[in-house]
């Protein structure tokens, strides 16, 4: 017996009103991706971008210059800064790189690179306007720059080591550009004279650390006003520098001990949970939603449910220091709630040899363990399973229900 098939039909068309709702729909999803894109990342992206842009076309056009006297100061010293040009290449070059030394900064959103960025971005737009007298490539692209850091400051709101870094990278540099350049520009007012690179970066170091061995002395006035800058420079490069990356490394340790020892003697009079578990979760979320002050004791290399302003200590609980950190000795109860009933049980006895007189609370997740789980003693025996199944069963045979049934259900019964 022959069977026809029935040729597949072709799709039904969308009229014309139902595909324009649906390029419609998809238009507005794409826009509002792009829109929540942009507010995510692309202030930031953009402003990276610009700086690139800002400082490529700051240093491209000096190279020449920086090479022709970085060859004169190496082979003639002092007398091979002969020409001006050159050595006003050396700001342009300064402020180009450090534009983009600041990119790392600000794709990580770091106050500290936008607060520079802004500095240079105006340091950059007034050099070039003040070279070329008219708004040129380098003018707009650091005027761009200083609108997008200006519009979008809340964007860059981190505090980031690596930013403060190259700012100390950048002012370090920048330093001792200016006080090798100065040095050698001046050599002839000290005496004896710095005529060397060598000798103008050791004088230099030797200023900026205010070491003065007094083996090289200024001896004109436009030497003495020179080495004064650089002392005054120095110091204020210095510490900013140990301010903005030694500063934040040393508060936050002390911080972090402080707060510890703080909260250490704050712990009394709380409720001690052991566990990361759902229950013990749905615990903690009970215990604080009623004003009452709760620790954790979470274990080592678990994914915790609870939220970053919790009072979590990570360690192992079975062990003394860590139950003396917790507080257990000064706390109301201590709740026992892991997902393994043996680790319970070892919790259960490790708190009742550090502290005897805390009531505890043992939760039993297999029905089957309830027995074993008896015999460390808990004060309160809390089986989820058990506890709902004999509730269940009193609603089912109309049995009372009352808070006498539930404290019988609860406390240890031999």
């Amino acid at each position: 017996m022959s069977s026809t098939q029935t040729p597949p039909q072709p799709p039904a068309e969308l009229p014309k009103a139902s595909l324009w709702r649906v390029l419609k729909a998809k238009a507005g999803t794409a826009v509002r991706l792009l829109v929540q894109d942009w507010q995510n990342t692309g202030p930031q992206l953009l402003a990276a971008l610009l700086a690139l842009g800002s400082g490529v076309a700051q240093i491209s056009p000096q190279f020449l210059h920086v090479r022709l006297a970085v060859l004169g100061i190496v082979e003639h010293g002092a007398e091979g800064i002969s020409k001006l040009a050159d050595l006003a290449a050396f700001p342009h070059v300064v402020i180009g790189l450090g534009l983009i030394l600041m990119i790392p900064g600000l794709l990580l959103r770091a106050r500290v690179a936008w607060v520079l960025s802004v500095l240079l971005g105006l340091l950059s737009a007034g050099l070039a306007f003040w070279v070329a007298r008219r708004p040129d490539g380098v003018v707009l692209l650091s005027g761009a720059l200083l609108l997008v850091l200006l519009l979008y400051p809340r964007h860059f709101s981190r505090s980031s080591l690596a930013a403060s870094s190259l700012f100390a990278l950048l002012g370090v540099g920048s330093l001792l550009i200016y006080g090798v350049l100065g040095s050698l520009w001046f050599g002839a007012g000290y005496q004896p004279p710095i005529r060397s690179l060598p000798t103008a970066f050791y004088y230099t170091v030797e200023t900026m650390s205010t070491v003065g061995y007094g083996d090289i002395v200024p001896r004109t006035v436009q030497a003495r006003m020179f080495t004064v800058s650089m002392i005054v420079l120095g110091i204020s490069v210095f510490a900013t520098t140990l301010s903005l990356v030694i500063g934040p490394l040393v508060g936050g340790s002390l911080k972090r001990a402080l707060e510890g020892k703080m909260q250490k003697e704050q712990r009394k009079n709380h409720y001690v949970i052991i566990g990361a578990s759902s229950l013990a979760y749905a615990m903690w979320k009970e215990l604080t939603s009623r004003g009452v002050a709760v620790t954790v004791i979470a274990p080592v290399g678990h994914a915790l449910p609870f939220p970053d302003g919790a009072d979590v200590i990570t360690a192992d609980a079975t062990h003394n220091e860590t139950l003396e950190l917790a507080g257990v000795p000064r706390a109301k109860a201590v709740l026992t709630l892991r997902e393994d009933d043996a680790e319970n049980a070892f919790a259960v006895l490790a708190v009742k040899e550090l502290a005897p007189g805390v009531k505890t609370i043992a939760g039993v997740n297999d029905v089957r363990h309830v027995s074993k789980i008896r015999r460390v003693q808990p004060d309160v025996l809390f089986a989820p399973q058990l506890l709902g199944s004999q509730l269940l069963a009193r609603d089912l045979f109309d049995e009372p229900i009352d808070n006498e049934t539930v404290h019988q259900l609860l406390f240890l019964h031999d």
